[in-house]
C-alpha cells in the first residue's frame, strides 16, 4: 500500500484511539497511541509523588523512564498492554487523576522531545496507524495520510464518562465535562506542538457516527490515496 504511514490525530474521546486500533487490524499494521506514552509519565510521576508542576522533575523522569507497548497481554477489553519499568500500568494510566494532569505534562519540552525521539524511530519500518495530538503537524508531518478526528465536547464527555462507569470507577457527568474542556484548552493552547489540524488532514467528525461508520470512512480515504497515488 502506498499510505504506509497513517497519522491520526485529535481531541480527547473523539474515537481516536478505537478507530486507530480497527483501521490497523484491517490494514494489518502496527497501531501505536502516542497518547499513552505521555500517561504512563504522568501516572508513574503521581505514583512517585513527584509533583507534576514541577517540569525538570518530570522531564527526569520522562528521560529514565523505559515505557513499553506490547499488543494485550490480558482478555479485560485493553487495546494494549502499557508497561513502565516492567510494571502494567495500562488500565492506571486512564484513571481521573492521570485525565487532569497528562495535558500539563505534555506541555513540557523535555517531556515532548523524548516522547516524539521515540515515536519516529517506532515509525521508521512504515506500515504504522499512528494516533495522537500532535502526529500530523510534529511527529509525522510527511505521513502518507493524516486524519483529524473531532466530536462535540459534549459527546466526548459522555464517552469518556460512560468508559469510567463501565470500568466500575463511577464519575459526575459534570466533572467529566469541565475536566474535558479544561483538557481542550491547554492541549489547543500550548506553546509547544498545540492541538490543531494538520495541514493537508481531512476532518471527520464523529459526533454523530459510529465506530464503524468512522472507520468506513477513514477506510475509504485510504483507497482513495492509494488509488491516486498522490
Amino acid at each position: 500500500m502506498k499510505a504506509s504511514t497513517i497519522a491520526i490525530d485529535g481531541p480527547a474521546a473523539s474515537g481516536k484511539s478505537t478507530v486507530g486500533e480497527l483501521l490497523a487490524q484491517r490494514l494489518g499494521y502496527l497501531y501505536f497511541d502516542t497518547g499513552v506514552m505521555y500517561r504512563a509519565v504522568t501516572w508513574m510521576a503521581l505514583a512517585r509523588a513527584i509533583p507534576v508542576e514541577d517540569e525538570p522533575a518530570a522531564t527526569a523522569l520522562a528521560e529514565c523512564l523505559h515505557i513499553d507497548v506490547t499488543p494485550p497481554t490480558a482478555d479485560d477489553g485493553r487495546q494494549v498492554t502499557v508497561l513502565a519499568d516492567g510494571t502494567d500500568i495500562t488500565w492506571s494510566i486512564r484513571r481521573p487523576e492521570v485525565d487532569a494532569n497528562v495535558s500539563l505534562v505534555s506541555t513540557y519540552g523535555g517531556v515532548r522531545a523524548e516522547m516524539v525521539r521515540q515515536q519516529r524511530r517506532v515509525a521508521g519500518g512504515g506500515h504504522i496507524v499512528m494516533v495522537g495530538r500532535d502526529i500530523g503537524t510534529v511527529v509525522l508531518p510527511d505521513a502518507d495520510l493524516k486524519v483529524y478526528l473531532d466530536a462535540s465536547v459534549e459527546e466526548r464527555a459522555r464517552r469518556r464518562w460512560r468508559e469510567l462507569e463501565r470500568r466500575g470507577e463511577p464519575a459526575d457527568y459534570a466533572d467529566v465535562l469541565a475536566m474535558m474542556r479544561r483538557r481542550d484548552a491547554i492541549d489547543s493552547g500550548r506553546d509547544i506542538a498545540p492541538l490543531s489540524v494538520p495541514p493537508g488532514a481531512v476532518v471527520v467528525d464523529t459526533t454523530d457516527l459510529s465506530i464503524s461508520e468512522v472507520v468506513e470512512r477513514v477506510m475509504q480515504l485510504v483507497y482513495e490515496r492509494d488509488r491516486d497515488g498522490a
